[in-house]
């Protein structure tokens, strides 16, 4: 992975149904992406408050590492 991409997968499952959260590696927000068929779609992620979910920037650079 580059260091200098925008956007980083951190969490996928399923095949034909894909689901995966991408984290923004400049702000920390964290993103839902759903895909069925040729139908798909991105969101933010909320908490129980409906606040967006943002990882820590130390979090960031430790996943931009690897």
């Amino acid at each position: 992975m580059a260091k200098d991409e925008r956007f980083v997968k951190v969490y996928a499952q399923g095949k034909m149904n894909v689901s995966e959260i991408w984290v923004d590696t400049l702000t920390g927000v964290n993103y839902v992406f759903h895909a069925s068929g040729y139908a798909g779609g991105m969101t933010p992620l909320l908490d129980k408050e409906g606040k967006p979910v943002i990882t820590p920037l130390e979090e960031l650079n430790w996943i931009k590492e690897k």
